[in-house]
């Protein structure tokens, strides 16, 4: 499953371009005009990350955010706040009131997305250390699937090719490390090829194990030599 988001703005052209970009990344991504309206929308799905503008009518960022962290629920959710407003001081007010990121308009949207995958991966990683062991893989099964997709790639052009059974909805970055999986590189590798951490890309990998249904890098590849997926 990817990650919900939640992004609060009222600026219309960027909220939408925004959300693109972020949901081009791989994210699930809710959008609401003003705080009232997020507020309402996180009473029915509350989302694994919140980003907002500070500038706002009716109720600005710091107020949503005030009302966020009395609420047990939201107490530890990860927020990030987008503002023209740049100033030391209002940077400080966010911090004093529990905002995790702080980022300026206008910013590079890379940026945002890295902030939002290291404030996820932060999150996952003190979720599993509060009584879940977390995965470790084993290096000698994944070089024995190394090895299996490198012979698989040498049968490729004698693997005919069918339509995929469903529907398959990939990324573009799903899609980049769906091809770099299919020229038989591991996790290290690919994540220095698309400058990203090892962490973002077992999660990517884990998407597109969900999204094809397979079990392994091996069963990964030949569906996606099958079908045509891998580019």
């Amino acid at each position: 499953m990817s990650a919900q988001l939640l992004l609060v703005d009222d600026e219309p052209g960027l909220r939408e371009a925004v959300r693109d970009y972020l949901q081009e990344s791989g994210f699930s991504v809710q959008v609401a005009s003003n705080a009232r309206e997020g507020w309402d929308l996180m009473q029915q799905n509350t989302p694994d990350l919140v980003i907002s503008d500070v500038m706002m009518p009716q109720m600005d960022g710091y107020q949503f955010l005030k009302q966020l962290r009395e609420d047990p629920r939201f107490q530890t959710l990860p927020v990030v706040f987008l503002t023209a407003k740049g100033m030391t001081g209002d940077r400080i007010q966010g911090y004093q009131a529990g905002v995790d990121a702080y980022l300026p308009k206008p910013f590079d949207p890379d940026e945002l997305v890295a902030i939002v995958e290291n404030l996820l991966s932060r999150r996952l990683t003190k979720a599993t250390a509060t009584g879940e062991e977390s995965e470790t893989i084993d290096i000698a099964e994944l070089a024995n699937q190394i090895a299996q997709i490198k012979a698989l790639l040498t049968q490729r052009s004698a693997i005919s090719q069918s339509p995929a059974p469903f529907k398959i909805d990939l990324t573009p970055r799903e899609q980049s490390v769906l091809n770099l999986v299919a020229e038989g590189l591991m996790n290290k590798e690919i994540a220095r090829r698309l400058e990203t951490s090892v962490r973002n890309v077992e999660k990517y990998v884990s998407r597109l194990f969900s999204k094809t249904g397979t079990n392994s890098r091996t069963e990964l590849v030949r569906f996606a030599l099958e079908h045509g997926l891998a580019q």
